[in-house]
């Protein structure tokens, strides 16, 4: 019983520091702002690709690629992610250094309203009244900034429905994280190194032309990204989904902080309300998913039977 719960603790340490990497992150693409955000992208490609090669030839734990490789539709698949994950990482990067981490953080708020919005239309799951309510909620936020300053928050948007299709997609092909993410970074890093090359040789590259300093925190890029989802998949092993699912939080909330703290953004009182109904939408989504909010059954009429 003692190994047990300390396993689950184990885990839930692992999910914490996963999530926490992934709020602290506009911090290092804040170090990178010199640099425009495609270049970063294709650098952050090329460079997780290699940083999980590495770990893949330390571990020759190569043989779940090979029977990707002979897997037609789940090779498709990895194609599918591979795109859909350079979309939500170029989106993040460019919210990030050009000043709206706030947006940015308010996608992951909205993602997993968006997962149960992908359940029901294309999975077909069958939405519950809390969850009903909990997806009006989030409307109405972003309505509600949408309103006021006069446009759609598209990075937020962009950033939530591209990261719950790559969730969907990810689950469909049933692949392990690593090697989940070194398929993705393999079938894009072609595409990424053409234009980071093609960059250096008209003389505009960050390699030929920035401090070392720099290139070497664009070249860490790999291991920022590649570090917190080990971690999480560590996570997931240990504990259960339904408490990494609660510990998600904890990213788009650092996010927000550093938003407003650290990058001084405008955190207007619009802003806040908006939040308000994201926020309410989130803890009656928790509640219902954790079992505290039950779907009472609807009391039948006395004409019935």
């Amino acid at each position: 019983m003692k190994k047990a719960i300390d396993e689950n603790t184990v885990g839930i340490w692992y999910g914490i520091a996963a999530y926490t990497l992934w709020g602290i992150l506009p911090l290092y693409w804040k170090l990178l702002k010199v640099v425009p955000p495609l270049e970063i992208l294709y650098h952050r490609i090329v460079w997780s690709f290699v940083f999980i090669f590495f770990i893949l030839l330390i571990s020759k734990n190569w043989y779940n690629m090979r029977v990707i490789l002979r897997d037609k539709k789940r090779l498709m698949l990895m194609f599918l992610c591979g795109f859909i994950i350079s979309l939500n990482w170029y989106t993040y990067i460019y919210a990030v250094n050009t000043d709206h981490v706030i947006e940015a953080s308010m996608g992951y708020f909205i993602n997993p309203l968006v997962v149960v919005l992908f359940g029901v239309t294309i999975v077909r799951e069958k939405l519950t009244r809390w969850q009903l309510i909990a997806l009006i909620l989030a409307a109405f936020g972003v309505l509600i900034v949408t309103f006021q300053y006069g446009r759609v928050p598209w990075l937020a948007l962009i950033l939530a429905v591209s990261f719950a299709l790559y969730g969907l997609i990810k689950k469909m092909a049933q692949v392990e994280p690593l090697t989940g993410l070194a398929m993705e970074t393999m079938v894009v890093t072609p595409i990424a190194l053409y234009f980071i090359l093609g960059l250096e040789r008209v003389g505009v590259g960050a390699m030929g032309t920035l401090p070392v300093s720099t290139v070497l925190i664009l070249s860490g890029a790999g291991v920022v990204t590649a570090t917190p989802l080990l971690l999480f998949a560590r996570g997931v092993e240990k504990t259960t989904l339904s408490m990494m699912g609660f510990l998600q939080y904890i990213a788009p909330s650092m996010t927000l902080m550093l938003g407003i703290f650290a990058f001084k953004e405008p955190f207007s009182v619009s802003h806040f309300i908006s939040f308000c109904f994201i926020w309410a939408a989130l803890i009656i989504f928790t509640l219902a998913n954790t079992g505290v909010l039950k779907e009472y059954p609807r009391p039948e009429s006395p004409l019935q039977g």
